[in-house]
């Protein structure tokens, strides 16, 4: 007997809440309270995400949360997300050894636009953990460098204590593949970098505003300046594409838990134009 479309959707939404069981191939600590984790998944194999898009991953017995993709996309051997050990799953999720099971639901959610970037300038826009997002379109950036103009990341944190990706960052300087700025909110004696908001180095990078796309990821906050700031420098609102990730926890568009004015965040995000965003981020209390 054929299935109606609401009873296939039903199916389909019924089968995105069962977990698939992945395992922990390894771990590591990138900054205080900050874990990497590498998964890896035999049956039915690791299902390909698109860069900004992200997994519900599950700590048996304890609960689930939902975490951006940080690796690179085009890897089909493992999944690689990291976590900001803060409740009670994300602890649990940055302390499991290797070899121990994990639950994974995804992918989820749209990614960012990396089709529309190609012949235009691109310009990443990070707050603290915000970088981890937005690391698989360096990835996907420097695999397909050809395609694209200048590449510029901005990249704003605490101290330099909490600064991700450290030595990778560093690498991708030397061999002059991206124009990298860091900055930090306060800093000692050792630190010889910028010290301020992120957002007062987008004056220094010289955009061209007609011909750049920006993506920005970061705290809610962070974000609501960072486009004010880049309209300011010229760039339309559509050409701005932030990640929400607000409370989500069905992933599927169901509980309403992520909803942000007419957009449910899992489902018709987490990437968005801020041409959208617009109105809702005007609203604080949202």
């Amino acid at each position: 007997m054929a299935l109606s479309s609401e009873d296939s959707g039903t199916r389909l939404a019924s089968a995105a809440m069962v977990p698939r069981i992945g395992r922990i191939l390894r771990r590591h600590r990138d900054a205080p309270g900050v874990w990497t984790v590498e998964i890896g998944e035999t049956d039915p194999g690791v299902v390909p995400c698109a860069a900004g898009q992200f997994n519900m991953l599950t700590a048996f017995g304890i609960g689930e949360v939902p975490i951006s993709l940080s690796g690179d996309p085009r890897d089909g051997t493992r999944l690689i997300h990291t976590v900001r050990a803060v409740g009670a799953v994300s602890r649990a999720l940055a302390k499991l050894p290797q070899g121990a099971p994990i639950g994974i639901r995804g992918p989820f959610g749209t990614g960012w636009p990396m089709h529309a970037a190609r012949g235009h300038d691109v310009l990443l826009l990070a707050g603290g953990l915000g970088l981890a997002p937005l690391r698989p379109v360096i990835y996907q950036l420097l695999a397909e460098r050809p395609r694209y103009g200048r590449i510029m990341l901005l990249y704003g944190t605490r101290s330099p204590a909490e600064v991700l990706f450290m030595h990778q960052l560093e690498a991708w300087r030397r061999h002059l593949e991206l124009d990298i700025e860091i900055t930090v909110d306060h800093a000692g004696a050792g630190w010889h970098g910028h010290v301020g908001v992120v957002t007062t180095l987008i004056g220094r990078m010289g955009l061209d505003p007609v011909h750049t796309l920006a993506f920005v990821c970061g705290p809610e906050v962070m974000m609501r300046f960072a486009a004010a700031a880049l309209e300011a420098a010229g760039l339309p609102d559509t050409s701005i594409h932030l990640s929400l990730e607000r409370n989500m926890k069905c992933a599927v568009g169901v509980c309403g838990h992520c909803q942000l004015g007419a957009a449910f965040i899992c489902r018709d995000g987490p990437i968005l134009p801020y041409a959208r965003l617009r109105p809702a981020l005007a609203i604080r209390e949202l």
